[in-house]
């Protein structure tokens, strides 16, 4: 969240959502999402332990939630509690700290066990069961027939199933796009530099996967464009200052290993967070 603090939807104890603060290691309700996001579990009982003497009842699945840039998350749910029908959504206010409902999902669909991913434009695309769709903080509608796994790319595009691309619609705002304040302006191939700017990890982890995988991308990246060719290479970023999301004008940081292999001469640098570029940085590649 903006505020450092992490937001989840609960599954055994739905409706009920919490924040754990991380600055106090404790954790807090965040209120009743009011609709059900999670569905039952099919398996019953699962047997564990010696000679299967102890008894697992799993909570059930439920959809991602993703983080917008006007503050406010939206959380996708998996097929009703009755184990059909159309899955529920909710909305969080960051800034009120509630919840409202949201639409349910068209055609009877529900995203239990699927991909999100926030676009540049601020919609969020989400993988249903047999379609994908897009809310845009007013409506959910469907966009893409064929759902799939979603990978957003440093081009803004987004990755689909491993076989399609898909191009939103827009663009972002101005403001939603890191800077650069420092970076050197001569850089040697094979050698690390330091970097400095603001909102370089995005406003959002910007890709959720339902209760297992961990598919965020807020984290920067440097994009180096060779001015002769064209030519596009991007160097390793570690060492962040920070994984916080919309961190404002707060200045952050982290380092880049320009390529060994990459071409040398005039160059264009850029962060990318989450597909979104900062204006680009003349330097000089040796």
């Amino acid at each position: 969240m903006p505020d450092g603090s992490i937001l989840t939807m609960d599954v055994k104890a739905a409706p009920n959502s919490e924040r754990f603060i991380s600055s106090t290691k404790t954790w807090t309700t965040a209120g009743s999402t009011i609709v059900d996001l999670h569905s039952p579990s099919p398996f019953g009982c699962i047997r564990y332990g010696p000679n299967g003497s102890l008894c697992y009842y799993p909570p059930g699945e439920i959809g991602p939630a993703i983080l917008r840039p006007d503050g406010t998350v939206f959380a996708t749910g998996s097929n009703s509690s009755t184990g059909s029908g159309a899955g529920h959504t909710a909305i969080y206010d960051t800034k009120a700290k509630k919840w409202t409902v949201g639409p349910d999902f068209p055609n009877g669909d529900n995203a239990g066990d699927s991909f999100a991913a926030l676009l540049p434009n601020g919609d969020v695309l989400v993988e249903g069961i047999f379609a994908s769709y897009l809310w845009n903080g007013t409506t959910l509608t469907q966009t893409l027939s064929t759902p799939g796994s979603l990978m957003m790319l440093p081009t803004g595009q987004v990755f689909v199933g491993g076989t399609e691309v898909y191009n939103p619609a827009g663009t972002y705002e101005a403001g939603w796009a890191p800077t650069i304040t420092s970076v050197t302006t001569s850089v040697t191939r094979g050698s690390t530099y330091k970097i400095s700017g603001t909102q370089f990890n995005g406003l959002s982890q910007a890709a959720a996967f339902g209760d297992e995988f961990e598919t965020s991308t807020n984290y920067p990246l440097v994009r180096i464009t060779n001015t002769s060719t064209g030519h596009v290479f991007y160097a390793k970023t570690h060492n962040h200052s920070t994984m916080g999301v919309a961190t404002g004008s707060t200045i952050v940081s982290t380092n880049f290993d320009v390529p060994s292999t990459m071409e040398t001469g005039a160059s264009s640098l850029e962060v990318v967070a989450n597909g979104i570029p900062s204006a680009p940085v003349s330097i000089t590649v040796n």
